[in-house]
């Protein structure tokens, strides 16, 4: 069935051949000695190509690889960016074009796992584990988000950009609350009912829609280290998980008991967004992803007229380990067919460590990022905002300090029918046509039918 769904999906696109690649050679440190750099790139200047995503805009390219081509003077970077307006699908789409038709690829960037894992399948991108192993670390160790997928890596995680709650700190305030730095989902029902008053909600989920934002109905599941998705690394269903069950009560009791979050009903009929809902003050809380740390502080379209404070992901129980979370980052890969993997890697690799630094946009997945180097990265961030001293820059540094990535397990072909089927049961639950264990019994079986029509 998996060679049915990407022959369906790439049949215009994609050409078998094109995907075919070579093995690679050994790599070096991004961060070696300088006669080390002096080695870790052939004697003979190179061209490699690297295809994006992300704008000028949004990533500073011009000076970050300049910085790299400055260090590395043997390696030149021929950028091609693959929508200027950022656009993700379009770029993908042209990557996938552009792997069709036999051009150069040597440094691919994903902006999700799915992309990832979907062209890891493919063959169009190429392992680089004896990289790794030449330069002598642990990828889990060395960043935040691990990337392996059936027991090897593909790539290098860019920035890092956990989920987190966003919270009206006047309100806390009112509410004689104080801002969490480690709770659970049930201390996260209690604030939102104390935050609930006749003026706002407490707190506001933007989804799921349309079969979209799934994140919201994978609340307990996400807090914990593996087994984060409705499918399980071993392709078995894990709607069974009490933990699903739990995001369904709880979601259930926040909105029709405790009248605490907004109602589905107007999210869907009103078509409201999360940015309306926290800047307008309409909601105390919303559970995001950090993307927005460019926005804390207020934009001229989302002025701030209020204090915030940021939270972690809850955990499901007090004794947890805490700190896991939804994580969206950057996929730096080598190509298949690159006829420069040792180029194409000492690239990512420097990209991914100093070369986050030297771009500073974005929090990076790095690990070896210090303290202060951290909080100047998140205050350059916020000095890009209209008012950033409206924002508890302490309780961000904290959250983006401690979160982590759980395990990725690469989506299944049929993702969109399970996400059709877990959108249209959560609505009847929500809505008050079943309770709770109709919904899971309904969504249980419609889920192993489309399991086992895709084995």
């Amino acid at each position: 069935m998996k060679k049915k769904f990407w022959s369906t999906v790439f049949a215009s696109t994609m050409l078998v051949g094109a995907l075919a690649g070579c093995s690679g050679g050994g790599g070096e440190s991004a961060s070696g000695s300088e006669d080390e750099k002096d080695t870790n790139a052939s004697e003979e200047a190179v061209t490699i190509k690297f295809h994006t995503h992300g704008n000028e805009a949004s990533y500073n390219w011009e000076k970050t690889i300049t910085a790299f081509e400055e260090e590395y003077p043997n390696i030149d970077v021929d950028l091609v960016i693959l929508s200027e307006k950022g656009d993700t699908q379009e770029a993908t789409q042209k990557l996938d074009l552009a792997a069709a038709s036999g051009e150069q690829l040597d440094v691919l960037m994903f902006s999700d796992p799915a992309s990832y894992a979907q062209r890891v399948a493919l063959g169009m991108v190429a392992p680089i584990d004896e990289f790794i192993e030449e330069d002598g670390y642990t990828l889990s160790e060395e960043y935040k988000v691990d990337t392996k997928i059936d027991d090897s890596y593909y790539a290098l995680p860019g920035k890092f950009n956990p989920w987190y709650v966003l919270m009206n700190k006047n309100h806390l305030d009112e509410a004689g609350l104080e801002v969490p730095t480690d709770w659970t989902w049930d201390e996260y029902m209690e604030y939102a009912k104390k935050l609930t008053t006749d003026e706002h909600y407490g707190t506001y989920f933007h989804g799921p829609q349309g079969g979209g934002w799934m994140e919201f109905m994978k609340l307990a599941l996400a807090s914990e280290e593996d087994n984060t998705e409705f499918v399980k690394a071993d392709g078995t269903s894990n709607f069974d998980s009490p933990l699903f069950k739990k995001t369904l009560e709880m979601r259930a009791q926040m909105e029709l008991e405790d009248k605490s979050s907004v109602p589905y009903t107007d999210i869907i009929s009103q078509k409201l967004h999360y940015r309306n809902q926290f800047f307008g003050q309409d909601a105390s809380t919303i559970l995001i992803g950090s993307w927005m740390n460019t926005e804390l502080g207020g934009t001229d379209q989302f002025p701030l007229d209020f204090n915030v404070a940021v939270a972690p992901y809850p955990k499901n129980e007090a004794g947890d380990e805490g700190g896991y979370t939804p994580v969206t980052t950057d996929f730096m890969s080598v190509a298949a067919n690159s006829e420069h993997k040792k180029e194409a890697y000492t690239f990512i690799r420097w990209y991914t460590t100093e070369g986050q630094l030297v771009q500073g946009k974005n929090v990076p997945s790095w690990n070896g990022v210090s303290d202060d180097e951290l909080g100047s990265i998140i205050d350059g961030i916020l000095a890009g905002t209209a008012t950033p001293e409206k924002v508890d820059r302490d309780s961000l540094v904290n959250v983006l300090k401690n979160a982590k990535s759980s395990k990725i397990i690469p989506p299944v072909a049929y993702q969109a029918e399970l996400y059709k089927v877990v959108n249209e049961e959560y609505e009847k639950l929500i809505l008050g046509e079943q309770d709770i264990d109709a919904t899971l019994k309904a969504t249980q079986e419609r889920a192993q039918e489309i399991i086992d029509n895709n084995q």
